[in-house]
C-alpha cells in the first residue's frame, strides 16, 4: 500500500478566478460597511448629512476618510488574493512566487521607475487632453465628473501638514496598495490569466487594463495601464512578487514626495502634472533609456516564465 499522499493539484485558472472575484465583491461588501461603521463611531450621523463630507470637500473629516481607504484596500485588495492561496492550500510566498530580492536587480528596477518618469509625465498630459467625439459628449462629461471628484478625493488624502501626515501617506498610498494590488492584480489576476491563454503577454496585458479601469479614473486610464503592464512584465520576468511591489512602490511614493514638495512651497496640488516639463528630446531619452532597462531586465534575469 502507498502511504504516499498524493500532491494536490490547484483548481483550474477559471475556478481560480472565480473564486477570486467571489472574495473581491465580499471585500467590498465587508470593507464599506466597516468603513460606514468607523466614520460613524468617529464623526456620528454629521458625517453622512454633510453632502461635502463623503466627496472629499470637508478637511474636518480627513482623518476618517483615510482610514477608510485603508480599509477598503485591505478587504478589496488585500485579503482576496491571501485567501485565494489559503483556499488553494499552498504558502502565500509559494503561491505567488516571493523569491529572495538580489540588490543588482532591486537597482535595475529603481532605474526604470526613475528614467520612465518623463515619460509617464507625457502619457498623463496626453491622456488628460483626450477629447471623445460629439455624439460622446454626455459619456465625456460624465467621465469629466467623476475624474474631477477622484481629483478632490486625491488631493484632500495627500494633504501633509507635518512629518506625521508624510509618513501616513507614505504607508497608505505608497506602501499598503503596492503589496494589496500587486498581489490582487499580478499575483492574483495574472497568474490566473497566464494559466487560462498561456500566453504571458496577454495575461500582462488584460491584468493591467483591468487594474487601470478598477480605479475608475478615465483620464489617466492609458498611464495607468502601461503602468500595470510594466510591474507584469517585471513580475514576468524577474519571478519574483517583490520587484513589482517596489515598483509601484516607488511610483507612488514619487507622487507622494510631488505631494510634500508642492505644498512646502506653497503650490496647489491640482498643479502637480505642470511641476515638472521637459523637452521633446527628454520624452525621447526617458523612452529609449526605458526600453534598454527593461530589454537588459530581461536578459540579467534570462526572461524567467512564471510558473
Amino acid at each position: 500500500m502507498n502511504f504516499i499522499p498524493a500532491q494536490r493539484t490547484e483548481n483550474s485558472a477559471y475556478i481560480q478566478l472565480l473564486i477570486l472575484a467571489s472574495y473581491v465583491l465580499a471585500g467590498l461588501i465587508a470593507g464599506t460597511i466597516l468603513s460606514f461603521a468607523v466614520l460613524f463611531g468617529m464623526y456620528g450621523m454629521e458625517i453622512f448629512n454633510n453632502p461635502l463630507a463623503l466627496a472629499g470637500d470637508d478637511s474636518h473629516y480627513i482623518s476618517g476618510l483615510k482610514a477608510a481607504q485603508v480599509i477598503t484596500t485591505v478587504f478589496m485588495f488585500l485579503l482576496p488574493p491571501v485567501l485565494l492561496a489559503i483556499t488553494e492550500r499552498t504558502k502565500i510566498t509559494v503561491f505567488y512566487g516571493f523569491k529572495k530580492p538580489k540588490l543588482f536587480i532591486i537597482l535595475i528596477v529603481f532605474m526604470i521607475m526613475a528614467c520612465s518618469l518623463p515619460l509617464m509625465e507625457w502619457l498623463s498630459a496626453a491622456n488628460q487632453k483626450m477629447v471623445l467625439p460629439e455624439f460622446l459628449k454626455t459619456v465625456e462629461n460624465w467621465m469629466r465628473e467623476k475624474e474631477d471628484a477622484a481629483m478632490k478625493m486625491t488631493v484632500l488624502l495627500l494633504t501633509i501638514n507635518n512629518v506625521w501626515d508624510f509618513l501616513i501617506n507614505i504607508g497608505m498610498i505608497a506602501l499598503l496598495p503596492a503589496i494589496s494590488e500587486e498581489l490582487l492584480f499580478r499575483g492574483g489576476v495574472q497568474r490566473s490569466f497566464q494559466k487560462m491563454f498561456n500566453n504571458p503577454h496577454v495575461a500582462i496585458w488584460l491584468s493591467a487594463f483591468i487594474f487601470s479601469a478598477i480605479h475608475m479614473q478615465f483620464f489617466g486610464f492609458f498611464p495607468r495601464m502601461i503602468l500595470g503592464a510594466a510591474f507584469g512584465y517585471i513580475y514576468l520576468w524577474t519571478g519574483s512578487l517583490w520587484y513589482a511591489m517596489l515598483a509601484h512602490f516607488l511610483n507612488n511614493a514619487y507622487a507622494v514626495c510631488v505631494a510634500w514638495y508642492l505644498q512646502l512651497h506653497h503650490i496647489p496640488l491640482s498643479e502637480a502634472d505642470n511641476s515638472t516639463n521637459f523637452k521633446w528630446y527628454g520624452y525621447l531619452i526617458s523612452l529609449i533609456l526605458t526600453i534598454f532597462l527593461f530589454q537588459y531586465l530581461k536578459k540579467k534575469t534570462n526572461g524567467n516564465q512564471l510558473d
